[in-house]
C-alpha cells in the first residue's frame, strides 16, 4: 500500500509518545514492501531535540507552514491508498479537508491520545484536531486506547462509523537486553515526561517508597520535570532520554515503574508503549492499575502491579531470581503479541479492509 501519515512527530522523541511508535510502524510498513511518506511540521521545540531526520526506505516531509506544502500534500494524497491524519497534528484539519476534497485515499482518522479527546469533549471543549462534521467522514477511526465506553462515545458524539483499536508497541530491534550502565543503576526506575495529571500517583508509588527506603537508589528519565518536584536525596534524575538510551536504561535497574496518565487509566484498556519497552528490554514490570490490563500482561506472572505505596515496597523485596523470571515472561509476551512488526500488519489489514469498504460502498452508488 502507499501511505501517507499526517501526525505531530517522528523526528523527535522529546516530551511525546507518537515518534518512537511512528518509527516502529514506519519501519516495519517499509520493511513489508508498502510506502509511506510522513508530513511533519517543523516546530522549534521539536528541532531543536531532533533525534530522527529520515525514515530509512520512507520519505518525511518536514514543513515551516501549510501553505508551502499545500501542493505536496495534495500531490501525494493523490498517488496514495490510504491517507492518515492523527491527533495532536498541527495541522489537522486542513489536512482533513485536503484528504476529502480529493476523494482519491482511504481517509483514515488515528487518535494517540483518546482519553484527552474524550476528557476535552465531555468538558465541552474545543478539541483542536477534530472539525465541526467530528470523524463521520473518515472510512476508518483507530484509537490507541480500547474498550466499549470508547467506542460508545466516538459514535455518539464524533460520529464515527467504523472504530478499531491499535495498540501501543515496540520496535524489537530497538528495545532489547543490553548490558547495564552505571550512571543508571537503580533499584526502581521510572521512564516519563512529567504530568500533572499522573503527580499524584507517582509521588504515591515512587517518591513515597524512596523516601521510606533511604538505603535504595531511585531514577527517573524524563522531559519537563518542575523545580518544585518533591526529590529527595535517594532520587536521580537524567534528562531526556533519546530512543537509543532506552535500553540500558530499563536493563540497569532491578525493576522499572510504569505509571498511567489519569485520563488513560479511567479510560482502561490502554497499555504506554513505555510498557511494551520496558518488557521488550527485559525489564521487571510494576505497574499502576487499569481496566484492561490483564488483556496485555498477566498480574502476578508477566507483571507486577501497585496501588500504594506498600505495594511498591514489597515489589522491592522479590528476590532477583522471581523478578527476572516475571521479566521474561513479559518479553516473551510482548515480542509475540505487541512488537511494532505486528502492529505493522495489524494496521495494514484494517487498511485494506477500509479501502474495500469503500470501495465496495462507491460501486454500489454507482448502480
Amino acid at each position: 500500500m502507499r501511505i501517507v501519515i499526517f501526525g505531530l512527530t517522528i523526528s523527535s522523541s522529546w516530551a511525546n509518545g507518537h515518534a518512537t511508535l511512528w518509527r516502529g510502524l514506519c519501519k516495519h510498513l517499509v520493511h513489508a514492501g508498502h510506502s509511506v511518506t510522513f508530513f511533519e511540521r517543523d516546530v522549534p521545540y521539536y528541532a531543536g531535540a531532533r533525534d530522527l531526520f529520515e525514515i530509512p526506505g520512507g520519505r518525511l516531509v518536514l514543513y515551516g507552514s501549510w501553505d508551502e506544502v499545500r501542493s505536496i500534500a495534495r500531490s501525494s494524497i493523490a498517488e496514495c491508498d490510504a491517507a492518515i491524519v492523527t491527533s495532536y497534528c498541527a495541522d489537522a484539519l486542513a489536512a482533513t479537508d485536503l484528504i476529502l476534497s480529493q476523494d482519491r485515499a482511504t481517509p483514515v482518522f488515528y487518535d494517540l491520545d483518546t482519553p484527552i479527546t474524550l476528557a476535552r469533549l465531555q468538558a465541552g471543549e474545543p478539541v483542536p484536531y477534530i472539525g465541526p462534521a467530528g470523524l463521520q467522514d473518515f472510512a476508518l477511526v483507530l484509537s490507541f486506547t480500547g474498550g466499549q465506553r470508547l467506542f460508545d462515545e466516538f459514535r455518539r458524539k464524533l460520529g464515527a462509523r467504523d472504530i478499531r483499536p491499535l495498540y501501543g508497541h515496540v520496535d524489537a530491534d530497538v528495545h532489547r537486553p543490553v548490558a547495564a550502565k552505571p550512571h543508571y543503576l537503580a533499584d526502581l526506575s521510572y521512564l516519563g515526561t512529567y504530568s500533572e495529571d499522573r503527580q499524584s500517583a507517582v509521588e504515591e508509588l515512587f517518591v513515597a517508597p524512596a523516601r521510606l527506603r533511604q538505603d535504595l537508589r531511585f531514577l527517573i528519565g524524563g522531559a519537563q520535570y518542575p523545580p518544585d518536584f518533591p526529590w529527595s536525596s535517594n532520587i536521580y534524575f537524567v534528562r531526556h532520554l533519546p530512543p537509543s538510551e532506552h535500553a540500558p536504561f530499563f536493563a540497569s535497574a532491578r525493576l522499572t515503574l510504569n505509571v498511567t496518565r489519569r485520563a488513560m487509566a479511567d479510560m482502561g484498556w490502554c497499555p504506554s508503549g513505555r510498557l511494551f519497552e520496558a518488557a521488550a528490554c527485559g525489564a521487571p514490570l510494576l505497574s499502576d492499575r487499569w481496566a484492561g490490563l490483564e488483556d496485555f500482561f498477566e498480574p502476578g506472572e508477566e507483571i507486577l502491579l501497585a496501588s500504594q505505596s506498600s505495594d511498591t515496597l514489597a515489589a522491592l523485596e522479590f528476590n532477583p531470581e522471581q523478578l527476572a523470571t516475571i521479566a521474561r515472561r513479559a518479553r516473551e509476551r510482548t515480542l509475540d503479541q505487541h512488537s511494532s512488526s505486528k502492529r505493522a500488519l495489524e494496521l495494514v489489514e484494517l487498511l485494506e479492509q477500509a479501502t474495500s469498504r469503500s470501495l465496495c460502498q462507491i460501486e454500489t452508488q454507482g448502480v
